[in-house]
């Protein structure tokens, strides 16, 4: 949901040239699969665009490729952390101070919209 909205953002400023946007799971059990139904009726509710996206896994040689790594929550920065063998750079960044709310387990999607929005509104600030 991330990755959509914040493409959205950016596109809305017309800024999305000069950025790469990506997702990846710290985990393995959705590699493979497209944006999750529920979460694809919320962004299309909220009239977000759609990215091309199939889940893929973390991988150190990321690393170098991006400039940052951004968890969703503590849990998620602790093995972003492991995978990428630290953070030497400071690339690894929590969307929030707080964890955002995770759908999977509340299946508040709305919720983690507005986590998701503010988390992305911050961003965009930063840079």
């Amino acid at each position: 949901m991330a990755q959509c909205i914040l493409t959205q953002m950016l596109k809305k400023r017309n800024t999305l040239a000069g950025f790469v946007i990506d997702s990846a799971a710290t985990s393995d059990e959705e590699i493979g699969n497209g944006i999750y139904p529920d979460a694809r009726e919320k962004l299309l509710e909220k009239g977000i665009g759609l990215v091309p996206h199939q889940a893929r896994r973390l991988l150190l040689s990321d690393y170098p490729d991006y400039d940052f790594f951004i968890g969703m929550d503590s849990e998620n920065i602790v093995d972003m952390r492991r995978i990428l063998n630290g953070d030497k750079e400071g690339k690894i960044l929590k969307l929030l101070a707080k964890d955002v709310s995770d759908p999977w387990y509340t299946n508040d999607f709305e919720k983690t919209y507005r986590d998701l929005c503010s988390g992305c509104k911050a961003i965009l600030e930063r840079l």
